[in-house]
């Protein structure tokens, strides 16, 4: 495990070194939540082959530890936004699988009613505020939840996930600057998968993304974000290091997507070799398989009924997606403006 890197003397503490073994309870929810996103991801990617998923559609498969980590140590009146691959994130809000597959599916039992799609479903009972597809859009509309939950007092935090593309966006540094003069508290989550759709970080973005905010004084990390335990014991700290009131983070999570950037992006720009390495050194399922039969006491055996259990949640979301009816026409009217009361 690689040492974190810091910005900031105040918070010059390697926060990677307090990683711990959990107990078993823990090691099996973790990944349980991680395998649901793999499973519920190769499933999206059948029925997107099958034509019943139409338009775009971003896998997250390779970067599940990620959010199952940082989910894990939030507060309920936290908030999260995203990017376009945002599956991952809305299953680990715990909204519900049937809900997430049938607005893929374009169907009325979706979160947007069949509207939305892949890039644009939310819950606000789940405090999820968005998929969106404009790149960097989750930085700038992250940033104003924050200053909601400042604003309201209620000790939140908001998690704003954006791609590596996104740190690279004139509106990142806007809004950093704002969270910076403000103290908002807002931790910029950068999921680096190593390519801002075909073309590599190392040609795109110039310096180190998790020092992003140091021109604001804004604190940074590197975290190995296919080490769930890794990024489970950084976030713990980052956000109990915004909930305090010391203002904003830029958290880089250095992962890899196992898929093209898209359902539509054959990946012909990195070789086979890059690819079957990282899937060897880096899945975070299997790093974190390793460490509970390893140091845990877990069983070969025993991750058996997580395959079955999430394999019949998935399978039973694929069924409601394909069973739920299209959009009733009259749904292109809705939500597109608020009445006026006279």
């Amino acid at each position: 495990m690689g040492a974190v890197k810091k910005i900031k003397s105040d918070t010059s503490k390697n926060l990677s070194n307090t990683r711990k073994i959990p107990d078993a309870a823990e090691l099996k929810k973790l990944y349980r939540n991680m395998l649901l996103i793999r499973r519920f991801e190769e499933k999206a990617g059948q029925l997107y082959g099958m034509g019943l998923i139409g338009g775009f559609c971003h896998l997250y498969i390779g970067q599940e530890a990620i959010v199952t980590g940082i989910q894990s140590v939030q507060e309920p009146q936290d908030t999260v936004i995203t990017t376009y691959r945002d599956h991952g994130h809305m299953l680990a809000c715990g909204m519900d699988a049937k809900g997430v597959m049938a607005e893929l599916t374009g169907r009325s039992g979706g979160y947007s009613r069949g509207k939305g799609g892949s890039m644009h479903m939310f819950s606000s009972e789940a405090r999820f505020y968005g998929g969106h597809g404009i790149v960097g859009a989750s930085g700038a509309l992250g940033t104003g939840l924050a200053f909601a939950h400042q604003y309201s007092g209620d000790k939140g935090v908001t998690l704003a996930y954006m791609g590596d593309g996104a740190a690279n966006q004139g509106q990142t540094f806007e809004c950093m600057n704002m969270a910076a003069l403000w103290k908002l508290p807002v931790v910029y989550v950068i999921e680096n998968n190593q390519y801002g759709m075909g073309t590599s970080a190392s040609r795109h973005a110039a310096g180190e993304l998790w020092k992003r905010g140091e021109a604001f004084g804004i604190p940074g990390e590197k975290v190995d974000g296919s080490d769930v335990l890794e990024v489970q014991a950084v976030a713990r700290q980052v956000l109990d290091h915004v909930r305090s009131g010391k203002g904003p983070y830029v958290l880089e999570m250095n992962t890899y997507r196992f898929r093209g950037h898209s359902m539509s992006d054959p990946g012909k720009y990195r070789t086979k070799e890059e690819l079957e390495k990282a899937k060897a050194e880096r899945d975070p399922l299997e790093k974190l398989k390793a460490i509970m039969v390893g140091e845990a006491g877990f069983k070969e055996g025993d991750f058996d009924a997580f395959e079955k259990e999430v394999k019949v949640i998935v399978n039973e979301s694929a069924e409601f997606a394909q069973q739920s009816p299209e959009p009733h026409p009259d749904e292109l009217w809705t939500d597109v403006l608020i009445p006026v009361k006279e």
